[in-house]
């Protein structure tokens, strides 16, 4: 079934609204209604398709119907106008070696710029020394490299004034959690999610592409910042997408658009998108070659079949010792959860259910047999350090009981895997509601709140609890909120324990010899299997966390 197609659109029909806001999360009939396709530009549900293969010299454009307003009639220098769009695409050659062509997002005076060729030239400029006679911007995600254009390489992002030679270039790619840039080539039909920030006021431009089904990352791949781009502009502009061709086959593809001048752009539901390949990549191969691979195939799975069960046989006994929960677990401590119970919850781990990582780990929302959400915390087992805040964090939070502490639901450890299981927090960390750039920023009085609510907490962990616990690790980030923005004080990482009226400095750390396994770290944590003591005594006993120096 086709995806459902979701249009919010405040000037759809009467363009002297202010605001415009849509999202097509696919192209069906109904999407003529609401964009303008002219030339060779066609609608092939659930997509447009920009050019048409059987015409030896093809163009085509895409573009909302209406002019939206981009410059006040009283000052032609400065732009009153600030956007913020997403889209996304897929370009697919017929000939991986033929030259490439790709597409362009554009604002223009007219929807058919004067002289426009098609070739490389995305069906909107004229020639390389020749600029356009209406104002003209244009982004493009370039497949070809024309040197005469000064063009970096045949597979890169441009910002293009009024000329086919950009003013600003950028290999095409994303930079990644650890800021490593990792190049994305933009001409094998995968679909490609791009961001553009406009701001007017501050004459700058932000381009930002990546996977589609991938999180938008967070630094940007293009950013242009000049006052000449007022010079570049009109007072009312319209604004689409273009693309051309020559002999050659390259598909241009638009599988989703959303665009905003009143805020930022509603995000695209990326679930259920068509994928394109070629057609005949099979006939491509010879049944000689299809043979020899599928045999290579059926051994190579049928060797690492054995391989993992010799590896299964022989590490059998201590999974099976692993996954026995003692009666003491039940009795004093979280439950514990198996680990198939965990990668159940999270869907193996799934990089889409992924909430955060730092130096600890990951940690992954989960949703249990039982329909409860959970978040799963992974600590870094390559780590001592992960190792010994992992028995930190359950021998205190794993006792502790208070509405304003994130609760621990249970835990897990299968060999190095380490693994705190807590409730899960729908409005995530106090951090992204006033440091992380947020859509709207927490308002003075619901701050109060969640100090009030931190305050709270800090004040069991201090004088409400059978000993003292200093968190050591308070900040915005481990402060979460829950369903009702009611913050929750969480990472327990770091903590320390302290009788009360005790000397801090002469508190001994469980577990400083650091040389010792987790098993014998588990051990200083936890009461004797064969050894049980009456629960009086246990519980009365100092019991001290690991902590981090």
């Amino acid at each position: 079934m086709l995806p459902l197609l979701f249009i919010f659109i405040n000037l759809s029909i009467i363009p002297s609204i202010s605001s415009i806001e849509f999202v097509f999360n696919s192209f069906t009939t109904n999407t003529t209604l609401s964009l303008n396709l002219i030339d060779d530009a066609r609608l092939e549900p659930p997509v447009i398709r920009l050019t048409n293969d059987s015409n030896q010299f093809s163009l085509g454009r895409a573009f909302y119907p209406y002019q939206i307003p981009i410059k006040t009639t009283s000052n032609s220098s400065s732009i009153s106008t600030s956007f913020s769009t997403q889209f996304i695409f897929s370009i697919l050659p017929d000939d991986s070696s033929s030259p490439g062509f790709g597409l362009a997002f554009f604002l223009s005076a007219s929807t058919s710029p004067p002289n426009a060729l098609s070739s490389q030239y995305f069906g909107l400029f004229s020639n390389a020394t020749v600029h356009t006679v209406a104002p003209l911007l244009a982004i493009e995600f370039d497949t070809g490299l024309n040197p005469e254009f000064n063009d970096p390489d045949r597979n890169h992002v441009g910002i293009d004034l009024n000329s086919i030679e950009s003013v600003v270039t950028q290999t095409a790619g994303y930079y990644n959690d650890s800021d490593s840039f990792v190049p994305l080539n933009m001409r094998t039909g995968q679909n490609i999610h791009a961001w553009i920030e406009f701001n007017g006021p501050e004459f700058e431009i932000n381009v930002t592409i990546a996977p589609a089904g991938m999180s938008r990352p967070i630094k940007t791949l293009l950013s242009y910042k000049n006052p000449i781009i007022a010079n570049y502009t009109s007072e009312q502009m319209y604004m689409g997408f273009s693309a051309s061709k020559t002999q050659w086959v390259e598909a241009q593809r638009l599988l989703a658009w959303s665009f905003s001048d009143s805020g930022i752009a509603r995000t695209i539901n990326t679930m259920n998108l068509p994928v394109f390949q070629l057609e005949n990549s099979r006939s491509l191969l010879s049944s000689g070659a299809i043979a020899g691979i599928v045999l290579g195939s059926v051994v190579g799975v049928l060797g690492c079949l054995c391989v993992v069960y010799w590896f299964w046989w022989k590490r059998r006994p201590e999974k099976v010792e692993d996954d026995v929960i003692e009666d003491w677990e039940l009795e004093y401590w979280p439950h514990r959860f198996s680990y198939d119970e965990l990668s159940q919850a999270t869907k193996g781990f799934c990089r889409d259910e992924l909430l955060g990582a730092g130096g600890f780990g990951k940690v992954y929302k989960g949703t249990l047999s039982n329909k409860t959400e959970v978040a799963v915390k992974c600590v870094n087992h390559d780590s001592r350090q992960g190792i010994r805040e992992f028995m930190a964090e359950i021998s205190t939070i794993g006792r502790l009981q208070h509405k304003n502490l994130v609760q621990m639901r249970g835990w897990c450890r299968k060999g190095n895997e380490l693994m705190i299981v807590y409730d899960y927090m729908p409005n995530g960390s106090l951090n992204k509601w006033i440091f992380d750039k947020p859509e709207k920023v927490m308002n003075w009085v619901d701050r109060r709140r969640v100090l009030a609510d931190v305050a709270e907490g800090l004040n069991y962990l201090h004088h409400g609890w059978e000993q003292v616990v200093v968190h050591r690790d308070i900040k915005s980030s481990n402060v979460l909120l829950d369903s009702e923005m009611r913050g929750r004080l969480g990472d327990f990482g770091l903590a320390k324990l302290y009788t009360h009226g005790g000397v801090p400095n002469t508190t001994r750390v469980v577990g400083e010899n650091v040389d010792a396994t987790p098993d014998e770290m588990l051990a200083e944590l936890t009461p004797s299997g064969s050894n049980m003591r009456d629960r009086n005594d246990w519980e009365s006993e100092e019991l001290e966390p690991l902590s981090v120096v």
